[in-house]
């Protein structure tokens, strides 16, 4: 105890500067027993050490030294220096980001230069002497790239692509042996596929894919008159009529039960074959056999099939079809009374011709014709123009631009929107195989407007069909 009070006397006799330091001491000895816990590991080896320089300070200044000594004095300078150097070197502990620090900008604005003015080196973050990155500039693709990087894009699944063809043929062959046995005493030919997927020109998904039943007629028996000399004055659908009942009378031919008047009817023989499809067939032994489930679609005006499968949804359309006199005729009567009609269906030379042509010249019609199938698919407003309009405007194209390389995809594209919006907007598109026939015909006015105001600001910015 009397060395405690001696102590403190000398303390007191210093000036009271030996009670300050003792203070100074208590307070550090707290914040390194509790600094771990406070700041962490990091943040604790920072504290020490600036707490062992302060310290080293203060002893040097309390400590007694020789008057007379200047060495000393320099000595204790340059100490003092060291530890302030070691103070300021001492790595600062990593700042916790702040969820608000996010949103702040990583380098400030740098200041305009006045012109004139050179530019302040000191404002470069690179050392002296580092090389300098130069930033890559942003590349702006042409509407020939952009043309080319969609076309890989509208590629059918490759499950789709072998799964659907083979589903579908399986299920033809299940109903041509039905009609056999069921109807033997009606001619029907081989039946057999047809539709985009099959030739190459499907995009997106192979969802849809049709089912041709040949009507095998006796030309001897039966005509073709053009629907232009009837009263519906479309030159696009035939009718099919009987001749020389005076000595082939009725019941001569096996298809003579499906006419209407002297007329082989397209409705009546597409009813006879919907009430099979939905009556008759026992589609779910078709559809276990086949691993899918298979639905006829009741309500539809057309002889429609819906197949599910594990992998692959899929609608199947099946059309009469008949073969006359280098004419293809399918069941398909427009919408109203007259119920004898067939519409001439133009897809196989439209098909073969885009082919031969590309064969000839190596030429990209068939790709273009594959973007643009692709965009109307995409866009419902286009749904219509899609297939049949855009190949006659490529086969149209073709006859006054001679050059379909790929490398001119940009410009041939361009040429067909102009030529869709010039042809919107008279209403008319003659058929490439047959100038009476105008492909606009079933469309109204309303389809007419809707889709010629999408090409018109596709044709200043043809990205837009892109998206």
């Amino acid at each position: 105890m009397a060395l405690f009070w001696q102590q403190r006397g000398r303390r007191q006799e210093n000036g009271g500067l030996g009670s300050v330091i003792d203070g100074l001491g208590s307070v550090f000895d707290v914040l390194l027993a509790n600094a771990r816990l406070v700041l962490g590991v990091s943040g604790a080896a920072v504290l020490a050490i600036a707490t062992l320089a302060v310290k080293r300070l203060i002893d040097r200044a309390t400590s007694p030294r020789d008057e007379g000594d200047p060495k000393a004095e320099q000595k204790s300078l340059e100490e003092s220096w060291q530890d302030l150097a070691l103070i300021k070197t001492t790595p600062k502990p990593p700042k916790k980001q702040r969820r608000e620090d996010l949103s702040e900008p990583l380098l400030s604005p740098a200041r305009p230069l006045v012109p004139g003015e050179a530019p302040d080196p000191r404002g470069c973050s690179a050392p002296l002497g580092a090389p300098q990155v130069k930033p890559s500039p942003l590349r702006c693709l042409t509407l020939q790239e952009k043309l080319l990087s969609h076309s890989s894009q509208l590629a059918v699944p490759e499950i789709q692509a072998s799964l659907v063809p083979q589903l579908a043929r399986n299920i033809c062959t299940q109903l041509q042996n039905f009609l056999r046995s069921k109807c033997p005493e009606l001619p029907f030919g081989r039946f057999f596929l047809s539709g985009a997927l099959l030739d190459g020109l499907e995009v997106l998904a192979a969802d849809h894919i049709h089912l041709m039943l040949p009507v095998v007629l006796d030309t001897g028996l039966w005509s073709l008159i053009s629907g232009e000399d009837t009263v519906v004055r479309n030159p696009q659908y035939w009718m099919i009529k009987r001749i020389d009942l005076g000595y082939f009378p009725r019941g001569c031919s096996p298809w003579d039960r499906f006419m209407v008047g002297r007329y082989l009817s397209s409705s009546v023989l597409n009813e006879t074959l919907h009430k099979l499809l939905v009556a008759s067939i026992n589609w779910p032994a078709i559809g276990g056999l086949l691993g899918c489930a298979i639905h006829p679609v009741v309500a539809s005006r057309e002889l429609k099939l819906e197949v599910k499968h594990d992998q692959v949804e899929l609608s199947i359309i099946l059309f009469p079809v008949v073969e006359m006199e280098d004419k293809v005729l399918l069941a398909v009567p427009p919408e109203g009374l007259v119920e004898n009609l067939w519409l001439e269906s133009f897809y196989r030379a439209e098909v073969s011709r885009v082919k031969e042509l590309d064969a000839s010249d190596s030429g990209a019609r068939q790709l273009c014709l594959r973007i643009l199938n692709g965009v109307c698919s995409s866009q419902p407003s286009l749904h219509k123009l899609g297939g049949s309009p855009v190949t006659h405007i490529i086969l149209h194209l073709s006859d006054t631009a001679s050059d379909w390389a790929e490398e001119n995809l940009a410009d041939r594209f361009q040429q067909v929107l102009e030529e869709l919006v010039a042809s919107l907007e008279k209403g008319v598109l003659l058929s490439y195989f047959n100038p009476k026939v105008n492909l606009f015909s079933g469309l109204s006015e309303e389809e007419i407007d809707e889709m010629g105001f999408v090409l018109y600001r596709a044709i200043s910015e043809p990205e837009l069909l892109l998206k």
